[in-house]
């Protein structure tokens, strides 16, 4: 656990940390990222610090860094449990999490081991949780144990549960603040950050790409990356990058423990995946400012950035309802979608399955809380993209772009081990 007086010195950097640039003007530069969430932000640290001598230039649409999914998300520093032993995702998660220990102890940036335990509450559940353990031991996930319903008791007091996989490494952390660290380190570097720089635009100019901006200013780079995450189909057409797969928006809402039923939880609380659906299902996750998110679900955004009902932007709803890939993941899962709205609309029908794990949690104990919005890629049959995909558009500028189309969770805390890879991709590519 970081100290408290880390803590101190990480709010008071955050205080005190220069404002980011307001781009108005042209500029070039070696290499350009675009994209201020975390997986941008790791990135542009991680060219850097490879290439010391390029110049580094980000570009964020928004006021501030991390404003989307990095900014929205639990905040739980993940261990590896859930992945395909071998795959991609398995090996950046271990590497991520290490690495974004590694970092937070080397800069001061707060974080908890609270741990976190994935409860089987019924028979039915214990195959696959006896799976999910296998995995993890594939996946050599660091401490993992399985445990039995007394000893739920033992780490999670008010938790029923027949077994449960613990997992002691796993941590929770404010990712909007490690992400702007991200951008400290950059801009220490020598990187430049230049944020409500909405890109709209890419062209050829010689040996350079043209980045240009709604507000009318125009970068250019020998090369660009794109980090888009809810935008990154749409950067990734501006180049003339294949149109599938999309982005589809799904918000999660959450409730909130109040204050005095914070004590009701101590850690993660998990529950078992059940692979006939396309999402995990609650979990209660403390957070770093004292606060107990409960949830969340997962429900179709009527926005790109649409963190709550009423928020609708019709192009964006228009674009996921045409789509054939939303249309048919809606037809393989009807019954859990309507289920999902159901407890979107009504706080007991989510409170009956939160009690499956916390059966003294009383709708009383709860209030209505945030919510975020996840870049869910899907296939045009309906099915989850649950791997990496780069896009290097077509014509003039196939040389010199690359687009990062999907980074799936756990991107945040696979980032920094994410960057690397992206990095390497980009050498390779524009042979750096």
């Amino acid at each position: 656990m970081a100290s408290s007086f880390a803590w101190k010195r990480f709010l008071q950097s955050e205080r005190s940390s220069k404002r980011w640039i307001s781009a108005k003007s042209s500029r070039h530069f070696d290499l350009i990222v675009v994209g201020g969430g975390i997986v941008g932000l790791a990135t542009a640290r991680e060219l850097l610090l490879r290439h010391k001598n390029h110049s580094v230039a980000l570009l964020e649409k928004e006021k501030r860094l991390a404003a989307h999914q990095t900014g929205h998300n639990s905040g739980v520093i993940h261990s590896g449990i859930y992945y395909t032993p071998g795959s991609l995702k398995a090996k950046l998660c271990v590497e991520g999490m290490d690495l974004i220990y590694k970092y937070c102890n080397e800069n001061d940036v707060p974080y908890k081991k609270c741990g976190k335990i994935i409860v089987a509450v019924e028979e039915s559940e214990l195959p696959r949780l006896d799976a999910l353990y296998e995995r993890a031991l594939q996946n050599r996930v660091k401490g993992v144990c399985m445990i039995d319903g007394k000893s739920i008791k033992d780490i999670e007091p008010l938790c029923k549960g027949l077994k449960a996989i613990h997992s002691p490494e796993t941590g929770i952390i404010d990712y909007g603040q490690l992400a702007r660290s991200f951008g400290r380190t950059f801009e220490d570097l020598g990187g430049k950050i230049f944020t409500e720089t909405e890109v709209v635009n890419f062209s050829q100019n010689q040996d350079s790409v043209c980045v240009h901006a709604k507000d009318g200013s125009t970068f250019s780079g020998r090369h660009v990356i794109t980090c888009g995450g809810l935008q990154a189909d749409q950067l990734a057409t501006l180049s003339g990058g294949k149109r599938d797969p999309q982005i589809v928006p799904f918000r999660g809402e959450y409730l909130v423990l109040k204050p005095g039923k914070r004590h009701l939880i101590k850690g993660n609380i998990y529950p078992v995946p059940d692979p006939r659906f396309p999402f995990l299902g609650v979990h209660f996750t403390p957070r770093m400012d004292g606060n107990v998110w409960l949830g969340p679900n997962a429900v179709l955004a009527f926005a790109r950035e649409g963190y709550k009902f009423w928020n609708i932007k019709w192009a964006d709803l228009k674009s996921a309802l045409l789509y054939s890939g939303f249309r048919n993941l809606a037809a393989k899962h009807l019954s859990f979608g309507m289920k999902e709205f159901f407890r979107s609309a009504l706080l007991a029908a989510q409170i009956v399955q939160l009690q499956k794990y916390v059966p003294d949690l009383q709708i009383d104990d709860v209030t209505r809380g945030p919510a975020g919005v996840r870049a869910q890629a899907l296939s045009p049959d309906g099915s989850l993209v649950d791997d990496f995909i780069f896009d290097s558009g077509s014509g003039e500028l196939e040389s010199r772009v690359l687009h990062v189309r999907n980074a799936p969770s756990p991107a945040a805390t696979s980032s920094l081990a994410i960057a690397k890879m992206i990095a390497k991709e980009a050498e390779e590519k524009f042979e750096i």
